[in-house]
């Protein structure tokens, strides 16, 4: 696999359905950079499906990868990593429901731009990856409508900022930017 862009920023969004092939393409677009691996989890293991996911995606990895698991404050902990990282964020949908299902959902705004800030500062190479939930009827529920609409939100804001914006569909990258 070829990295895209070589320039002293890097941010990449992959975005695809569900098993679609998004975090295995992720995974070895990190690779290819050749920099220190690090894997940032926003998922957590809230039942048996989610904890089978989650042991499916650490294999995957394997012992290369430093993990840290953040739910939600995915802009603190950008500073940290250095032109030497590679990032994965997986997923950036999860984190949105994190935040929408959460105490503090009403700071979801400041949490946003303040990541999409430090990422645009950060040495490090950014794989972002994340949901396509917008591409189906609009949702009867009102927090179903909220989270598909700030997850449109969302990526058009990181599409903007990002190098590279990439479309998994049946493990097929489509090059968006």
């Amino acid at each position: 696999m070829v990295c895209l862009y070589a320039g002293p920023l890097m941010i990449e969004l992959i975005i695809g359905g569900a098993r679609s092939g998004k975090s295995s393409y992720a995974l070895d677009l990190a690779k290819s950079t050749g920099n220190k691996l690090h894997f940032v989890a926003t998922g957590t293991a809230l039942d048996s499906g989610m904890s089978e996911r989650i042991l499916r995606h650490q294999t995957e990895r394997g012992p290369e990868w430093s993990l840290v698991e953040e739910p939600q404050n995915l802009s603190a902990l950008v500073s940290g990593f250095t032109r030497s990282d590679a990032v994965v964020v997986d997923c950036l949908t999860l984190w949105l429901t994190n935040w929408l299902c959460g105490e503090h959902a009403g700071d979801w705004q400041d949490e946003k731009l303040a990541f999409i800030e430090a990422l645009e500062e950060s040495p490090a190479h950014w794989v972002l990856v994340s949901n396509e939930t917008g591409m189906g009827v609009v949702p009867m529920g009102e927090l179903s409508r909220e989270f598909v609409d700030e997850s449109g939100w969302l990526h058009q804001e990181i599409a903007k900022v990002s190098n590279s914006v990439t479309l998994i569909m049946f493990g097929i990258p489509q090059i968006l930017k």
